[in-house]
């Protein structure tokens, strides 16, 4: 194996929730390696990532879309296909959190995080799929799960359900389309410094707790998970299936 096989020249990506955070960090490493990335977000004007995309020239487009709504499913791939010609690599990463205790948990956070965390990940997975099966050329599909994958958490009941999903998803898919060159996995992150951690950030002793178990002793960075998407989105991982890649400083070994 050489480099190269971590290149993505000639790729076409989209990347779901890349407005910030994760998904704007993965988005520029994959243009970073040669791919073209489409980019998605629910505000209405695309952020800083889309100039970074073409700073590394590369073709690039954003679309504003709220994942509570099926519509926006088919509108995303083909977009992606009808810009790029299309669409070899999927990151679904947008996701919402709410927090409130189990017992006066609102339906209406339950509903939005199951839709947008979980179902829009399987359509939009299976949109893709029948895209790169019907190429047959193979493609790549990363879903972005989360510790909560393993661990229930606190307070956050939906989230959990919706992650332990998205891990089950990545194997059920993986099972199916594996023999297809479709390698479907995904990645755990820690805990990131991003919107959805502010809460646990801002509260000193919450904050404090969650440092002291993490042997890396710190917060992670967006960019601290690049190398992980760039590696399963590359031919470097063509025989990695149905795996949930654990980037978090460490917290599941303690």
């Amino acid at each position: 194996m050489s480099l190269e096989s971590f290149q993505l020249n000639g790729k076409n990506a989209l990347v779901t929730g890349s407005h910030r955070g994760l998904g704007a960090a993965i988005a520029v490493a994959l243009a970073k390696a040669g791919a073209n990335v489409g980019c998605h977000g629910r505000d209405s004007k695309a952020g800083p990532a889309c100039d970074e995309l073409r700073a590394a020239g590369r073709k690039t487009f954003y679309v504003s879309a709220d994942l509570a709504d099926s519509k926006a499913y088919p509108t995303l791939i083909e977009r992606t296909i009808a810009e790029f010609g299309s669409i070899d690599i999927l990151v679904n990463n947008a996701g919402v959190i709410q927090r409130a205790p189990a017992a006066e948990y609102p339906v209406g956070f339950w509903d939005e995080l199951i839709t947008v965390n979980l179902t829009a990940v399987f359509r939009l997975s299976q949109l893709a799929g029948r895209h790169m099966l019907g190429r047959g050329a193979g493609g790549k599909i990363l879903n972005i799960a989360s510790l909560l994958s393993f661990q229930g958490g606190i307070l956050v009941p939906a989230y959990a359900a919706a992650k332990g999903g998205i891990a089950q998803l990545t194997k059920a898919l993986a099972n199916e389309w594996a023999s297809k060159a479709i390698n479907v996995n995904a990645i755990a992150p820690g805990y990131m410094a991003t919107d959805n951690t502010a809460a646990l950030r801002n509260d000193p002793v919450r904050s404090r707790q969650i440092l002291d178990r993490i042997p890396a002793a710190r917060w992670g960075d967006p960019g601290d998970i690049a190398g992980a998407a760039v590696f399963l989105c590359s031919s470097a991982s063509d025989y990695a299936h149905g795996h949930v890649l654990a980037v978090d400083g460490g917290w599941l070994a303690r």
